[in-house]
C-alpha cells in the first residue's frame, strides 16, 4: 500500500482510472501508451493495472487521423468541425492478448450500415451500385464511401445522382464518389455505361444490383421487353456479363443482387415444369404488377446462384440478399395504392 500511495494510485476508484499527472495516448498505428507529465516519461503498460492495450476497430465515420508538424497524431471530427489530440477510440480498447471470441458478431433490426462496417478499411476498393441515389442504394453507397471505398452511383437520373454525391461529400469531403448514367430499361444504356467504366481502367471489387421498380404499370422498354422484368433483372444480368472480365481481373471480387422474400410467391414454369418465357415478359393482358415484381426477384436469385457456381472458382462470389420486409423506402412510388399501404405501415417499419 505504501508503494501505491507513493505512486499516487491509492485514490483511484478502479484499476482502469489513471492517477493524477498521467495521460492516455495512442500511436499512429493504434497502440495505447501512457505519459507521466510529472516525471516526463512514457510507458506502454497501464500505470496501475500493468496491462498493455490497443484501440479496437477503426475511427467513427466522419473522423480522420492526421499528424501535426511535430509528428504528433491528432484527430479531426468533420461532422462537428473540431480537432482533438484525444483518440475517440480510447473508449473501446482491448488488451494486447485478447481472448478470441467464441461467437460471431450478431446484428438485428436496429443495426445500421455504418455500425456493420465499423472498423472496416475499404480504401482501394471500387464499388458500383445501381439505383444509388435514394433508399437502400444511397445508404449503402454512403456507408461504403465513408469507409474509404471508391463508389460509383449508377443512376438513371443524373441530376438526382449528382445530388446524392453532394450529400455524401457534405458528410466527408474526402469521400471518393461519382455518379454515372445507367438506365436499366435500355440495353444500349447498359452497354454505354460498361464501356465508360472500362475506359477508366479501374478494377471492380463489388457490383451491387440494387435498382428496382415495384408496382409499375405495364409498358414496354425500347427493347420491346416488359419494363419490370428488364429493369429488375435483365438489365443487371447484361451489366454483369459486360463487366465479368473486369471482376475476374479484380478478384477477390463479389456481385450482390438485392432480391426479395416475395420471390417465393410466384413461378416461372408452365404446367409441364418447363421455363415459360411468356411469363417473364408478359403481354398487357397477362400483366399483374405484383407478380411481375416477384418473378423478377426470383430471376435475381436464380441468376446469382448460377453466377456464383460459374465464377467462384475464379475468385468472384455472388450472393442474393433480402433487404427486409419492414423497411420504408420510395420503391412504392409508382402506384398510389402501394403508397397508401406503405404510409400506413410506416410507424412499424425501419427507417432509412
Amino acid at each position: 500500500m505504501a508503494a501505491l500511495k507513493y505512486a499516487g494510485l491509492e485514490d483511484t476508484d478502479s484499476e482502469e482510472e489513471l492517477p493524477p499527472g498521467w495521460e492516455e495516448r495512442t500511436t499512429k498505428d493504434g497502440w495505447v501508451y501512457y505519459a507521466n507529465h510529472l516525471e516526463e516519461k512514457t510507458q506502454w503498460e497501464h500505470p496501475k493495472s500493468g496491462k498493455r492495450k490497443r484501440v479496437a476497430g477503426g475511427l467513427p465515420y466522419g473522423w480522420e487521423q492526421e499528424t501535426d508538424e511535430n509528428g504528433q497524431v491528432y484527430f479531426v471530427d468533420h461532422i462537428n468541425k473540431r480537432t482533438t489530440y484525444l483518440d475517440p477510440r480510447l473508449a473501446f480498447t482491448v488488451e494486447d492478448n485478447p481472448v478470441k471470441p467464441t461467437t460471431r458478431q450478431k446484428y438485428d433490426g436496429n443495426s445500421t450500415a455504418m455500425e456493420i462496417l465499423q472498423g472496416r478499411d475499404l480504401s482501394g476498393k471500387v464499388v458500383i451500385i445501381t439505383g444509388a441515389n435514394s433508399g437502400i442504394g444511397f445508404e449503402t453507397a454512403k456507408s461504403l464511401a465513408l469507409h474509404g471505398a471508391y463508389v460509383i452511383l449508377a443512376c438513371r437520373n443524373m441530376s438526382r445522382g449528382s445530388d446524392a454525391v453532394q450529400r455524401i461529400l457534405v458528410e466527408w469531403h474526402k469521400a471518393k464518389v461519382e455518379a454515372m448514367t445507367l438506365d436499366l430499361a435500355s440495353l444500349q444504356s447498359v452497354r454505354r455505361f460498361a464501356e465508360a467504366f472500362k475506359s477508366k481502367n479501374m478494377p471492380l471489387h463489388v457490383l451491387i444490383g440494387n435498382a428496382a421498380v415495384f408496382g409499375a404499370p405495364w409498358c414496354l422498354t425500347e427493347d420491346d421487353l416488359e419494363s419490370t422484368f428488364q429493369v429488375n433483372h435483365l438489365g443487371h444480368f447484361y451489366l454483369v456479363q459486360l463487366l465479368e472480365d473486369v471482376l475476374r481481373r479484380s478478384s477477390p471480387a463479389r456481385v450482390v443482387m438485392v432480391s426479395s422474400e416475395s420471390h417465393r410467391f410466384t413461378d416461372i414454369k408452365d404446367s409441364s415444369g418447363k421455363l415459360d418465357f411468356s411469363l417473364l415478359s408478359p403481354s398487357k393482358k397477362e400483366y399483374w404488377a405484383m407478380l411481375a415484381y416477384n418473378r423478377s426477384k426470383l430471376c435475381n436469385i436464380l441468376f446469382s446462384n448460377e453466377l456464383n457456381r460459374r465464377l467462384s472458382p475464379h475468385g468472384v462470389t455472388s450472393n442474393a440478399v433480402h433487404p427486409g420486409n419492414m423497411i420504408y423506402s420510395s420503391i412504392h412510388r409508382n402506384w398510389w395504392v402501394y403508397t397508401l399501404l406503405f404510409t400506413l405501415a410506416r410507424p412499424f417499419t425501419k427507417s432509412m
